[in-house]
């Protein structure tokens, strides 16, 4: 069997990587699997502290190891637990996009979203929603470092 026929009965399953601070969306992503919503298994959620604690660089790092999406969830503007920190995690995200723009990722590989931690049926539909545009654009090819493939 040639290797193109490999490739072809291989069904894309995106990978995408969730940076969910602790005190909102991650309760959201908890209060979603309680209630029993669902969401696919390709999204591994990392724990942060806040979301002005997730380095423009972590995101950097998940594209190059193979994510083929990265979305970022905090609290509301407003409700952070540490007063200001989603507004900082707002701007450095805006200037990371302009960023991954130049660079030639697609628009839709990026994302950020407000969840609350009462908000578990949002954050169920925008996890399907995110994977669902991810499955749409494609595997993840721009920053991508082969050395970390895996064949």
């Amino acid at each position: 069997m040639s290797i193109e026929a490999k490739n072809e009965n291989k069904e894309f399953k995106p990978l995408i990587v969730a940076f969910c601070c602790n005190w909102c969306s991650y309760a959201g992503a908890d209060l979603a699997g309680s209630s029993r919503l669902t969401y696919p298994a390709d999204v591994k959620i990392i724990r942060v502290p806040c979301s002005c604690r997730v380095n423009p660089l972590f995101i950097l790092r998940a594209f190059q190891r193979g994510a083929d999406g990265v979305i970022m969830c905090g609290c509301h503007p407003g409700d952070c637990h540490y007063s200001t920190g989603n507004y900082y995690a707002r701007r450095r995200m805006t200037l990371l996009f302009s960023m991954l723009d130049y660079l030639g990722v697609e628009n839709g590989r990026t994302r950020v979203e407000w969840v609350s931690a009462a908000e578990g049926v949002k954050f169920s539909q925008t996890m399907n929603e995110f994977v669902e545009k991810i499955h749409s654009l494609g595997e993840n090819v721009r920053l991508e470092d082969l050395r970390c493939k895996k064949n």
